[in-house]
């Protein structure tokens, strides 16, 4: 009878439990502030509206240089001071500025700016989306935005999502002076990508625009004057005293955080998910931006 071998002892660990999934939010607060980048005072707009509350705009001169140009020489002069939000379109856009005022323009304003609706992408690091988008043949990020790209012409545009800021202009040939601007409150109407100027987004106190009355005449115009949102003031940052100044970073599309934050946004697997997407939309990839101490 042969002898029975002895058989090492086996010794069974169990395997550590998987880390839960970060959600977007978790990732955005996990970013280095490596992955950040300041928003300059130069490129802020602020809005003071007369019965209270602050809207904070982002200018985007990469892509509407004219325009965001015009709307910096306006607000340097008060142009806009005393004039008033006049059109709440319901799921649309709040649309302020004089309406048609006869109010001539400074100076230095340029009364037909180019047709700024999409621009050259050449030299500029595109950050690819990765997913199909609707309304253009590639989406991506460029510089903290997010752009619909066409590389067989080799341009790039900004995109109308949520609180995105339009120049409202009439039939073309014209293409609006930045004097009536308008801010977009509801499902993105990418429709109007690459037909209108693009020129910044509302980054603070978009919840001030959304909130309003909506207008009861074709378009959401409100039908009388006394409707009318009143405007104290539409100035740029860098006009204001260092303590009263907004101040804003916006987090890097070309960074590692980002890439993630992306990824989270198409896949979610946290607890509430019973299904991920498995895409997303690249207005529903906003970018995220935190508000800052003012120095």
């Amino acid at each position: 009878m042969r002898p029975m071998l002895a058989l090492p002892l086996m010794v069974l660990t169990a395997a550590a439990p998987a880390a839960a999934p970060k959600t977007p939010t978790e990732i955005v607060a996990a970013a280095p502030t490596s992955a950040w980048r300041t928003i300059p005072a130069g490129d802020l707009l602020v809005m003071e509206l007369k019965g209270g509350g602050r809207v904070v705009i982002q200018l985007a001169p990469l892509f509407a240089p004219v325009h965001a140009e015009n709307i910096r020489e306006l607000a340097r002069h008060g142009w806009w001071d005393g004039s008033a939000i006049y059109r709440v379109q319901d799921n649309y856009v709040v649309q302020w500025g004089k309406n048609e005022s006869a109010d001539p323009l400074p100076m230095a304003v340029v009364a037909k700016p180019p047709a700024e609706y999409a621009r050259s992408a050449r030299g500029l690091k595109i950050t690819p989306l990765g997913y199909a988008d609707a309304y253009a043949p590639r989406a991506g990020f460029i510089a903290g935005w997010p752009v619909g790209h066409d590389p067989k012409t080799g341009t790039a545009n900004l995109v109308h999502c949520y609180g995105y800021v339009g120049v409202g202009r009439d039939l073309s040939p014209d293409t609006g002076t930045g004097g009536e601007l308008y801010a977009v409150i509801g499902h993105a109407p990418r429709h109007l990508d690459r037909n209108i100027a693009v020129v910044g987004r509302v980054i603070s106190g978009i919840e001030r625009l959304s909130a309003l009355p909506r207008g009861t005449e074709a378009l959401g115009f409100y039908k009388e004057r006394s409707q009318d949102v009143p405007i104290a003031s539409i100035a740029m940052a860098s006009q204001l005293q260092e303590s009263a100044r907004p101040s804003f970073q916006y987090l890097d599309t070309a960074s590692a955080s980002f890439a993630a934050y992306v990824r989270a946004r198409a896949n979610r697997k946290d607890d509430f998910f019973i299904r991920p997407a498995g895409g997303v939309d690249l207005c529903n990839a906003a970018v995220p931006i935190r508000a800052t101490p003012a120095r």
